[in-house]
């Protein structure tokens, strides 16, 4: 009789360790995990780093992510393992659980990631488990854009260049079997993790303002080139007006690719010439200073934390004081940067006008270190992005790279009447002294904590400094530093 032949073992499954990457569409990392052949096992580990890196609003709206995705992967057969712990022993156990031989992940960049996925690859690869990165978060990978003297770029312009002609993958399509195991792992509640903890009564405000999902960031690209992108260059500074993409909220937890943006962007700008033209490649040259950001992050990690240009490190910048509370609270008695520090309550979320010019009052008019500021911003925006967050604060404050000169101050409310001509911006976010304030105006009580003891029926603050004497102490601060060095 002839022998019978032995059956073939199963491909073991792959661990698809998933983080700021909550999409199926335009996703190397899953076109990774499925080319073995063998079932994949999406996983998100809420680690000590994922935690403690991520502000309050952040981490409630990376809940409303997850949650979206989990129901997602529900509906075609897969799920999302939920785990908590340190990364490398939450893998270690879901690989002896699963019998995985495999896990990979997309890549991350700030210096702390990179240090813990790197610790995580090694130890697994010890242990003879394959582990393996993709890009799912940028155009273009950090190393691959070069000056032609070999180096990183340190100005936006010349990166820009750059990249502008540099050819763009095509974005992948959504797998189309998702490759489930016959038995999957135990997996925690996500309510269990109680990611609104931090947010308490502001998480019901923000709510109303969020577009969760993948599907939701592919409606706002799709409604943005269709009604707005033509004109995005004349009227992008206009926070009054509905005139962005907001896709910022979705890329922050990779709902959306940018190679999928890149690609819709500019098919736009070919199609319509013209001034409508100028107006998608301007679009598409903001997409390229989040890649410029993410350059600088990767080559020069201390930007979150330290001055870009160390020789700003003697600048006398106050450190967190009274002033700096006014601003957070959005009770400077400067109508424009109020505004803006409370869209942000309200929104989760401020125009990138207003973002240049609270950061700008903050660190200029009341010469508080820009790292008072980027600390707020983490814990306050759902769309924090560790890159342009830090590269944005230090580029409006002087000690980052393509930075204005010392003396270039954003008076607020000169930039009121050119972007906000007829104050429906402010009335919009601030609602003391009106009749009939807007709705999002009494939100902001509404959100705020308790102990700030704020009411829309209380006397709106008379300005925290002049502007003008705010201007002079600043140029005289900044003016000094400029001559001594």
């Amino acid at each position: 009789m002839p022998a019978t032949p032995t059956p073939t073992p199963p491909t073991p499954p792959t661990i698809l360790w998933l983080r700021r990457d909550l999409r199926l569409g335009d996703h190397p990392g899953w076109e990774l995990a499925l080319a073995a052949g063998g079932p994949v096992i999406p996983v998100f580990i809420l680690d000590p780093l994922t935690e403690t890196a991520t502000g309050a609003a952040s981490l409630w709206r990376l809940g409303l992510s997850l949650d979206d995705l989990g129901r997602r992967l529900s509906a075609r057969g897969s799920r999302l393992v939920l785990r908590r712990g340190d990364a490398l022993d939450v893998l270690r156990a879901l690989v002896a659980e699963t019998g995985a031989r495999r896990v990979v992940w997309s890549r991350l960049y700030d210096a702390r990631a990179r240090e813990r996925d790197s610790a995580v690859k090694s130890a697994l690869r010890e242990a003879g488990i394959e582990a393996a990165s993709a890009n799912a978060a940028l155009m273009h990978e950090p190393w691959q854009v070069e000056t032609a003297q070999g180096g990183f770029f340190r100005v936006y312009t010349p990166f820009w260049r750059a990249v502008r002609d540099r050819e763009v993958a095509a974005p992948l399509p959504e797998p189309g079997d998702l490759a489930p195991p016959a038995a999957w792992p135990a997996s925690e509640a996500l309510a269990d993790w109680h990611l609104a903890r931090a947010m308490n009564r502001g998480a019901e405000v923000v709510a109303r303002f969020v577009g969760v999902g993948e599907a939701a960031a592919r409606d706002r690209l799709d409604g943005f080139i269709a009604d707005r992108i033509g004109a995005y260059k004349a009227e992008r500074d206009r926070p009054d007006i509905e005139a962005t993409s907001r896709l910022s909220e979705n890329l922050a937890f990779g709902e959306i690719s940018p190679r999928t943006i890149w690609h819709a962007g500019l098919a736009a700008m070919q199609r319509l010439g013209g001034r409508a033209e100028a107006g998608a490649e301007h679009f598409l040259k903001e997409l390229v200073w989040r890649e410029f950001a993410y350059h600088l992050l990767f080559h020069t990690p201390q930007i979150e934390t330290r001055n870009w240009r160390a020789d700003w490190d003697g600048f006398p910048w106050r450190p967190d004081n009274p002033d700096a509370e006014r601003w957070r609270r959005g009770m400077t008695g400067i109508p424009m940067v109020d505004a803006g520090m409370r869209e942000m309550y309200v929104t989760g979320t401020m125009h990138n006008r207003a973002r240049m010019l609270v950061a700008s009052f903050l660190t200029k008019h009341l010469l508080t270190d820009w790292r008072v500021g980027e600390a707020w911003f983490r814990d306050c925006l759902i769309d924090w992005d560790p890159a342009s967050n830090a590269m944005g604060w230090q580029w409006v404050a002087g000690s980052g790279p393509d930075a204005a000169p010392y003396f270039r101050i954003f008076n607020p409310d000169l930039q009121a009447t050119r972007f906000d001509p007829d104050g429906r911006y402010a009335d919009r976010f601030i609602a003391e002294g009106r009749a009939r304030p807007h709705a999002d105006a009494l939100a902001f009580f509404e959100a705020v904590p308790r102990r700030w003891r704020m009411s829309p029926a209380q006397a709106y603050p008379a300005p925290v400094v002049a502007l003008e004497e705010g201007r002079a102490r600043a140029l005289a601060a900044f003016g000094s530093r400029h001559t001594d060095s």
